[in-house]
């Protein structure tokens, strides 16, 4: 009986230390003897895990961001403006910025846009809109590429090792035996929900640059050629007999606009004269 009884309490002393080592398990070393959760230790957000952001990416994969500016000279700023909109937009792009100034100085005005374009169809876009110079050829085009493969890896691979942690510490926070762990878990989630979210932003703002290229277009016009002030005898001569003849000109324009309605004129006054005399006449008549 008594070998029972110790047989019976072994059993159950071996069946408690295996529950025992199994809830600790599945803790994956969460608490200890003092009863207290310890946090697992987060990878280092910075590095890239893995060797994916080190190994050679194939071309048709990489990452690019395209920026350029052109400068294009054109008979109507504004009516070329409102053009190259119609191109983007027609191409899958969008306007992010627009600004028009009034004509100054003897031109006709400029504008000033930044346009958002299909990172392939950049050069189709390019080019239409320098057709839009005067001369069917921009004035100034550049744009510049920056390859940003890695740090597009390195964004990824911190947003799934934040994911991770925030996952192992919800399955903690449904485990926490006192209140003391529960608001620690539920502060440590809350830091690494708003690193996720940071990152996810700028992941976002990324993904952004790569699809749609950045260009800044400028559009300018040609000034007037400014008044040519007479230097010498010759030169005032000719300014002088010009404005002469400009004169004359214009008054007989104004002698052809007013000469209907001076006949018209005349005409009622020599109407009224005669009427005038008439009546005099037949006044002195009954007079005598």
């Amino acid at each position: 009986m008594r070998r029972i009884m110790v047989l019976g309490s072994g059993v159950l002393a071996a069946t408690l230390l295996l529950a025992g080592c199994s809830a600790g398990g599945g803790m994956s070393g969460v608490s200890d003897q003092s009863g207290e959760y310890s946090l697992p230790a987060a990878p280092d957000a910075g590095v890239v895990q893995g060797t994916e952001a080190d190994s050679v990416t194939p071309e048709e994969s990489r990452a690019v961001i395209v920026t350029g500016w052109m400068t294009v000279t054109a008979d109507d700023p504004a009516e070329a403006s409102a053009e190259a909109v119609k191109l983007v937009e027609a191409a899958g792009g969008r306007v992010d910025g627009r600004t028009e100034y009034a004509p100054s100085n003897g031109d006709r005005g400029s504008a000033s846009l930044t346009l958002r374009i299909p990172a392939e169809r950049l050069q189709a876009v390019i080019d239409d809109l320098a057709a839009l110079d005067i001369d069917g050829t921009a004035d100034e085009i550049s744009t510049s590429s920056s390859d940003v493969t890695v740090a597009v890896a390195d964004l990824d691979s911190r947003i799934a090792t934040q994911r991770g942690i925030i996952d192992r510490l919800n399955a903690l926070f449904g485990q926490a035996g006192t209140i003391a762990d529960l608001v620690e878990l539920e502060t440590r989630i809350a830091e690494h929900q708003a690193t996720l979210e940071d990152l996810e932003a700028q992941q976002r703002s990324m993904d952004d640059q790569i699809a749609l290229s950045t260009l800044t277009l400028n559009l300018r016009s040609e000034a007037e050629a400014p008044v040519t002030q007479p230097l010498d005898f010759g030169s005032g001569l000719a300014t002088g007999w010009g404005a002469f003849v400009a004169f004359f000109s214009g008054l007989l324009v104004a002698l052809g606009v007013l000469l209907p309605w001076l006949v018209l004129a005349a005409i009622v006054s020599t109407v009224t004269v005669l009427l005038v005399r008439r009546r005099r006449r037949r006044r002195a008549d009954a007079a005598s």
